[in-house]
C-alpha cells in the first residue's frame, strides 16, 4: 500500500527552486518511496539513483565531477549521502557551474557532520526538509489511531498484517541502528548491550527531563558519554528534548530539556508493551500519550512556531508551548483522561506566558468546549488535529 505523504506536495515546489534538496529523517521512514514519487512531477526528466551503502554504486562515483558533468540534464538522487562528505564541495562547484532547480535530491540518515558540512559548502543551494516517519494525518483514513500509537509511524511494522511481525521489525530496526547506523553516524558505543540500556532507560524516562549524570551514574559511565550518546540520538532522530522556555529572572524555572521517544512504536518496544491493555497499566501511559500528541503537533506544524514546554518549580506547567516570532502565543496541555482536571498549573502558566490560545487536549472525539470563559479549550485530538491551522490562526 502506498500512503501519500504531505510532504510530496511541498517538496514538488521546493525542488522547482533549489538547485539541491536533502530530505533528512531516521533509516525506513519512508524517503526513497517519497523520491519515487517526486521525480513523477518533475516534468518527465531522467532520475540516476545512487546508493551510497552499495559499494557499485559508491564506485561510480569515483570521479564525481566527471558524473555529475554527464549527468548535467538529469536529476541525481544520492542516498545515505553522509557515507560521502567530501561530495559536498565538488556538489557546490558543480551547481555554481550550472546552476538550475532540482538538480539534486540527498537522501540522508543525518549527522552532525552531514549538517555542518553540507551548511559550510552548499549555504543558499540546499534545502533541507525532515521526513518524520507517517503522520496521524497522512494515515487517518487508512488506521485508527490506536494503531498509530502502538505502533508507530514506520511505514513497514504500521502496514504490518500482524501485530508479531511488527513487534519483530522494531527489535530488528533497534539492533541494526545500534550495531550500524550509529557508527556510520560517526558514535561508536563501547558496547551495544550498553546502548541499548541506554535507550531503555530513556524510554523509562519518557516526558521527563533529562539528567546525564543519573543516568550515567546508573550505567557507570561518564556524564560526558551520555551527553555525546543523547546528542546523536537526537540528531538521528530517534529522541526528541524538547527545551525548556525561561524569560523571567524571577521566577523559579525547570532548565533542563524534557525528554522522548518520537516514534510511539519504537518507545513501546524498549518498553515490552505489546498492546492496548499493557499500555493501559503501565505507568508510562500518561506520558506516552503526552509524547505521541507532541510529536504529532510538531509534524504537522513544522517550522511554523519554535516549541518549547514551560515548568516552574512551584507546579506552573504547560507540556507544550508555541513560540511565533519569538514570543509565547500558545499553550498546549495533553491529558490522557476524558474528564481532565484544571490544575491551578495551568491557570498560572496561561497568566505567566499571557497567551490568548490555551488547549487541553484528551483522548476522545470532543468537538470543543471551554472553560474558564474563553481563555482555555478542551478539545480531543483528533478534532484539534483535523483543524489545528485553523485553531492556531
Amino acid at each position: 500500500m502506498i500512503i501519500k505523504r504531505i510532504a510530496e506536495k511541498e517538496l514538488v515546489s521546493i525542488l522547482k527552486f533549489f538547485p539541491a534538496v536533502a530530505i533528512l529523517g531516521p533509516r525506513q521512514s519512508g524517503k526513497t518511496t517519497l523520491v519515487k514519487q517526486l521525480t513523477s512531477h518533475l516534468n518527465k526528466k531522467k532520475t540516476v539513483y545512487i546508493d551510497l551503502e552499495n559499494p557499485d554504486d559508491a564506485a561510480r562515483l569515483n570521479n564525481p565531477t566527471l558524473f555529475f558533468k554527464e549527468h548535467e540534464e538529469d536529476i541525481v538522487i544520492i542516498d545515505e549521502v553522509q557515507r560521502m562528505k567530501t561530495l559536498f564541495p565538488i556538489l557546490r562547484s558543480v551547481i555554481d557551474v550550472h546552476r538550475k532547480p532540482g538538480r539534486f535530491i540527498l537522501l540522508g540518515s543525518a549527522s552532525p557532520d552531514l549538517l555542518i558540512k553540507s551548511s559550510e559548502s552548499l549555504a543558499g543551494r540546499i534545502y533541507y526538509y525532515e521526513l518524520t516517519p507517517l503522520m496521524y494525518a497522512e494515515i487517518k483514513d487508512v488506521y485508527t489511531i490506536d494503531r498509530h500509537w502502538l505502533r508507530g509511524g514506520f511505514p513497514t511494522p504500521l502496514l504490518a498484517r500482524k501485530k508479531d511481525n511488527a513487534t519483530l521489525w522494531h527489535q530488528s530496526f533497534l539492533t541494526t541502528f545500534i550495531e550500524r547506523d550509529l557508527p556510520a553516524l560517526g558514535f561508536s558505543p563501547s558496547s551495544p548491550q550498553l546502548m541499548l540500556r541506554l535507550m531503555q532507560m530513556l524510554a523509562h524516562l519518557h516526558g521527563s527531563t533529562l539528567n546525564n549524570s543519573q543516568l550515567a551514574g546508573s550505567l557507570g559511565v561518564s556524564s560526558p558519554t551520555i551527553q555525546k550518546a543523547v546528542e546523536y540520538l537526537d540528531n538521528a532522530f530517534i529522541i526528541r528534548k524538547l527545551q525548556p522556555y525561561f524569560t523571567n529572572a524571577k521566577k523559579r524555572i525547570v532548565k533542563s530539556p524534557k525528554i522522548y521517544i518520537r516514534d510511539s512504536g519504537i518507545l513501546f518496544n524498549l518498553l515490552k508493551i505489546i498492546d492496548k491493555s499493557s499500555l493501559l497499566g503501565h505507568p508510562v501511559v500518561g506520558a506516552a500519550w503526552e509524547g505521541y500528541v507532541i510529536e504529532q503537533i510538531i509534524n504537522q506544524l513544522r517550522d511554523k512556531f519554535n516549541y518549547y514546554y514551560y515548568r516552574t518549580q512551584d507546579g506552573t506547567e504547560a507540556d507544550l508551548l508555541l513560540l511565533k516570532a519569538g514570543k509565547p502565543y500558545a499553550t498546549i496541555e495533553i491529558k490522557f483522561s476524558t474528564a481532565p482536571k484544571i490544575t491551578q498549573g495551568t491557570h498560572n502558566s496561561i497568566a505567566d506566558l499571557k497567551t490568548k490560545k490555551n488547549f487541553i487536549i484528551i483522548p476522545s472525539n470532543e468537538q470543543g468546549y471551554y472553560t474558564s470563559g474563553k481563555i482555555l479549550k478542551v478539545i480531543g485530538f483528533e478534532s484539534f488535529m483535523k483543524n489545528i491551522f485553523n485553531l492556531l490562526k
